[in-house]
């Protein structure tokens, strides 16, 4: 059998670029750069990995720098400014890779970790935005619901405020549980018309953390650097989903739910009230492999990928109160992205007889660029 010629040589630059940029699974991408020495330099040169996570996020547009915390392989920044560049080239394409990996591992759950604030609540403590995250309906005899105050004009929001489980989520969907009075005459539901929501992150977190904020409504404190298009809500109690059109990822691990229009007048004051039962927020934390340091008044941020950490990604909160399940769950998840972690520090993969719930919980710690053929032929 005569020799074969790589097709990378066959076709342009421009136009291999054009081919891998139509992939839109990341997985093949570490595939394809764990093929030969030729093809992991090309998908690293030409920042193939980059380009596929801004595709998916372009909230990574705003990445000022990638850095690698805890990386026993990081050498001394020495040598010729070419050498440099191609260190920073092979460490983007790292990170990246596993981060977009990332994305489409790990199973979806609740995000939410603590509520914070509420533009207005009609008893405090009683009817706390706190009540939103509670998964029961009646706790101590009493409905388990957060209340807005009274208004005369049905057009005037509301504003809830969340923290969520990391400062680096991607978040698919909103669910939210309008209240209905069971203890009133008609047992009415007090709805909003209409919900959007927003993401984005403190401008200081310190004062977000000191701040006991239950009842009043910081705004000025946050910066909000995504807003969804406007949901209708019905007039129904039960969970309504909100799927976003993509999934968004929130740098700085804040969500705010704006409530827009009022449908409910309560009989015993003629006034326009807005009440919720229950709050989620369906998505995957990419927390502690992944962290940022935010920038301001910028805005961009810096990527942090914690090497020690790639193994455990913090899954978000589980559908239910069984910690078993988590554990297997996040045991399976560890196990489908070693294959991957591998591959990225250079070590082959036989994904032919690889069986993937049977993969083992180590990862090769060496770079064996030894183990790829110089040139891949067909």
């Amino acid at each position: 059998m005569g020799p074969c010629m790589d097709f990378l040589n066959w076709l342009e630059p421009d136009m291999s670029i054009q081919v891998l940029t139509c992939l839109d699974d990341p997985t093949d991408l570490v595939r394809i750069s764990s093929v030969s020495r030729s093809w992991r330099h090309f998908v690293i040169e030409n920042g193939l990995c980059k380009k596929l996570c801004l595709r998916l996020f372009p909230q990574l547009s705003r990445v000022a720098q990638v850095i690698e915390i805890n990386n026993p392989d990081t050498k001394a920044e020495v040598g010729s400014s070419n050498s440099k560049e191609l260190e920073t080239l092979e460490r983007e394409h790292r990170v990246y890779a596993f981060l977009a990996v990332g994305f489409t591992s790990f199973n979806v759950g609740d995000s939410i970790k603590r509520a914070l604030s509420a533009s207005s609540t009609d008893n405090f403590p009683e009817e706390s935005i706190r009540n939103t995250l509670e998964p029961r309906d009646v706790v101590g005899r009493r409905a388990s619901y957060w209340s807005s105050k009274g208004q005369s004009d049905p057009a005037v929001p509301e504003v809830l405020i969340y923290k969520l489980v990391s400062d680096f989520v991607v978040i698919n969907e909103i669910n939210i549980q309008p209240f209905k009075a069971y203890f009133q005459l008609g047992e009415p539901i007090y709805s909003a018309k209409a919900v959007r929501f927003r993401f984005g992150h403190a401008k200081s977190p310190m004062d977000v953390e000191s701040d006991q904020m239950g009842e009043s409504f910081p705004d000025d404190k946050f910066i909000w650097t995504y807003t969804s298009q406007v949901f209708p809500m019905t007039q129904e109690n039960i969970l309504q989903t909100f799927k976003l059109p993509e999934p968004v990822l929130c740098i700085g691990g804040f969500l705010q739910i704006e409530l827009l229009g009022r449908v409910q007048r309560q009989e015993m004051d003629g006034l326009f009230y807005i009440c919720v039962s229950h709050v989620k927020a369906k998505g995957k934390s990419l927390s502690p492999a992944f962290g940022v340091e935010i920038h301001e008044p910028s805005g961009q941020f810096v990527l942090k990928n914690n090497m020690q950490a790639k193994g455990n990604i913090q899954p978000s909160l589980p559908e239910n109160d069984s910690d078993v399940n988590a554990d297997l769950d996040l045991e399976r998840d560890i196990r489908d992205m070693l294959p991957f972690v591998n591959m990225l520090q250079g070590n082959g993969v036989d994904f032919d007889e690889f069986e993937w719930n049977d993969a083992e919980e180590g990862m090769d710690e060496e770079f064996a660029e030894e183990g790829m053929d110089e040139e891949f032929v067909v």
